[in-house]
């Protein structure tokens, strides 16, 4: 497998990639009318949006291997100084494998060298415990509470997870 920066061409696997994952892990968490919805195109426009107008600080990685992406990871610096670990996914059917951990190994040593000294953030619904133990695995710290207004219309819990800047290149286990 290989990670390799994100660029525009990969804008659909992306956005299918998201959908697909998004429809696997949120069953039952999510209202299922989100989901059975038109997701791909909602995640199409915003990949499509990200990548037509990039951040020059954020990152974006793809893990490919087969010509088939895996997975990705998408980092943005916010306002208050740190960076968001927004998006982190592995392709349904391969979690478990090792790509999540390589992905988010690969973003954080990316945080701590594009951004020294800030810490990595990122939300986590609060229903979703399998990625929860993946965090706190890789040695996330629960920060904050709260709830996340969707902008579809719905709201749910949600936790912060909090990699401090000087832990980032010696948190995540192999």
């Amino acid at each position: 497998m290989e990670i390799r920066a994100g660029v525009r061409g990969d804008v659909e696997q992306i956005a299918a990639l998201h959908a697909e994952s998004w429809r696997t892990a949120y069953t039952g968490i999510m209202p299922s009318d989100f989901l059975a919805g038109p997701l791909f195109e909602d995640r199409l426009a915003l990949w499509q949006g990200r990548m037509l107008e990039p951040q020059p600080t954020a990152g974006l990685f793809v893990a490919v291997s087969g010509g088939e992406m895996d997975g990705f990871a998408y980092l943005v610096p916010r306002p208050d100084g740190r960076i968001l670990l927004d998006n982190l996914h592995a392709r349904p059917g391969r979690t478990g494998s090792g790509i999540g951990g390589r992905l988010l190994r690969h973003a954080l040593a990316w945080a701590a060298t594009e951004h020294p000294g800030r810490d990595v953030c990122l939300e986590v619904l609060r229903a979703n415990t399998r990625a929860i133990a993946f965090y706190e695995r890789h040695g996330a710290l629960r920060t904050d509470e709260r709830v996340c207004l969707f902008e579809q219309g719905f709201e749910l819990p949600e936790f912060e997870y909090t990699w401090a800047a000087g832990q980032l290149g010696v948190s995540a286990p192999r």
